[in-house]
Formats: structure tokens, C-alpha cells, sequence
């Protein structure tokens, strides 16, 4: 049992399939297929049922996948761990971010820290907060940016810097020019708004509470799974919404569309970097980590 066949084994489970584990890992699907044969081989058992399309572990895989993957992490803190010890930081990260820090925020502080760092490269993931924070918990993601506070004792969460939302609406003289607007004038407006599990949704939830308002006693029309969805929508005039003014600075820039303050809403909320709690950071990770609390 090489690591090699460990990595090749632990894509297939993730993918479900030995034609995308070969095509994530840049190999045939025969070489997959020869270095599964060789395992299960080894082993002395079958490792994987095909069902249907899909391709899933056996119990026997289900057990060895668990291992694989502290082995495999464990290999890459060793050689992480080395080259910190010989002056350099190098290796591979996965990062995990949800939608606002994911697109606005974190691709000019990754390109920093690649120019500080030019031998190392992150591959970032990018989801809603639910679905970060779940993947910082199960592990496939050493760090995840979110824009709400996880409520899992599994993870240890550090805010990182603010963010504010804002009323979004088309540039038209109804509300071109003014400012601030309030809660009352919004109640009749149609509203979009973010899917269930978004940061910005929960942002959005929880100002309206502490109004004493709610998100019902909104004309919500529609719900959509990402903010460009959200911004074409009221560029269109669908509706008007409540997101990330991080997410249309460009926008109200040039006038494509207009941002406004709610008079009576507390609405400047954080990220927050989060990683599990009871999992050492790789060297890698805890470089990342120490240069985007510096951005502070």
C-alpha cells in the first residue's frame, strides 16, 4: 500500500466514480482502475460496489477511507512541517469560502500571499456558509471564510474583518441620489433574497429580529442561490434586495446600480475564518491563517 494508491483510492470515494477520480487526478482511467486492482489486492477485499452510475464504497472502503485521509493529511503536515523547518513555505491548501468572501474578498489576498509565497498554491472552494462550515467539519477543507459565526463546538472561529449589507435597487429615479431609506418604505417593495444556509441571508434574518420586524414582514419574491444571480435580477427590475455592499461596489461605481442605507437596521456584520478545533493546522494552513489576520 503506497500513498499514491491511497490518493487515488480516497478521489474515487469522493467522486463516486473512477472516470472523474482519473480525471481530477490528470490520469487514464485504466491507471485508476490497475491502482484500485492493486490495493484491493493487497488488502484481501473488495473496496468498492458499482451501482448504478455511481461507484461506492464497500464497508471495508468506507474503514479504510477514514485512514486514508489522516494518512494522507498526515503527509502533507510532514512535508509542510520540513520545508518550514528549511526556511520555506510551500506545499498545496484547500480553502473553503462562502459566496461574498469567496468572489470579493479572498482572490486578492490569495495572489498577496502567492507573491510572498510563490511556491505555494490554494484551490478555493466556494459554497454557501452551511456547506463550508460542514466541510471544515468533515475535514475536506482546512479552512473555510464565512459570513456568519458557526454555532458547531467543533470549530474554533476568528472574526476577520466587517462587512456591511445594504439596500440594492436599479439606478431609475424612484431612488437614484438618496441615501438612506427606511423600513417602512421597503415593506411594499418586492424583495430577493439569498437561499437558506447563505451568510448574508443569516446576516439578514437576524437584523430584521432585533428590529422586531422579521423576514416576513418583508414582500419577499423570489430566493436565489447566488449573489450574481441576485444583482442580474435587479439590474433587470425583477425586485430589490439586501446583500453585501462588498458585492456591488463595482456596480454603484459606475451607476449600474444604487446603494442604499437603512435608516432604522443595524446592518455592519463580520467573516470569520474558521477551522476545526480538535484538528492540528498544517504549517501551510497556519501561515494562511496568520497572513489574513494581518489584513485585519
Amino acid at each position: 500500500m503506497d500513498f499514491r494508491q491511497l490518493e487515488v483510492f480516497a478521489r474515487v470515494v469522493e467522486t463516486r466514480s473512477f472516470s472523474r477520480a482519473a480525471e481530477a487526478l490528470r490520469l487514464t482511467q485504466s491507471t485508476v482502475s490497475e491502482h484500485m486492482r492493486l490495493l484491493e489486492e493487497e488488502i484481501g477485499s473488495r473496496l468498492f460496489d458499482r451501482l448504478g452510475r455511481e461507484t461506492l464504497p464497500t464497508r471495508a472502503g468506507d474503514l479504510l477511507f477514514g485512514y486514508a485521509q489522516r494518512l494522507l493529511t498526515l503527509r502533507t503536515e510532514a512535508l509542510q512541517s520540513l520545508q518550514q523547518f528549511l526556511g520555506q513555505v510551500a506545499g498545496s491548501l484547500l480553502v473553503g469560502a462562502s459566496t461574498i468572501p469567496g468572489e470579493y474578498v479572498l482572490p486578492p489576498l490569495i495572489g498577496a500571499f502567492r507573491e510572498k509565497f510563490p511556491q505555494v498554491s490554494i484551490a478555493l472552494q466556494i459554497g454557501d456558509t452551511r456547506a463550508i462550515v460542514e466541510a471544515v467539519v468533515e475535514g475536506r477543507v482546512e479552512l473555510g471564510v464565512v459570513g456568519a459565526p458557526p454555532h458547531q463546538r467543533l470549530l474554533h472561529a476568528i472574526q476577520l474583518m466587517p462587512h456591511e449589507l445594504v439596500v440594492v435597487v436599479p439606478p431609475r429615479p424612484a431612488w437614484f441620489g438618496r441615501r438612506l431609506v427606511t423600513l417602512e418604505e421597503l415593506k411594499p417593495e418586492p424583495l430577493i433574497v439569498r437561499e437558506p444556509g447563505s451568510g448574508s441571508r443569516q446576516a439578514l434574518e437576524v437584523a430584521l429580529e432585533e428590529a422586531g420586524l422579521g423576514l416576513a414582514g418583508l414582500r419577499v419574491i423570489a430566493e436565489m442561490g447566488s449573489t450574481s444571480a441576485i444583482k442580474q435580477a435587479v439590474k433587470a427590475g425583477v425586485g430589490l434586495s439586501i446583500i453585501s455592499k462588498r458585492a456591488v461596489d463595482e456596480e454603484c461605481r459606475h451607476s449600474l446600480l444604487w446603494c442604499m442605507k437603512i435608516k432604522d437596521l443595524r446592518f455592519t456584520r463580520h467573516f470569520y475564518v474558521v477551522t476545526h478545533a480538535g484538528r492540528s493546522r498544517s504549517p501551510l494552513c497556519q501561515a494562511f491563517l496568520d497572513f489574513l489576520l494581518s489584513t485585519r
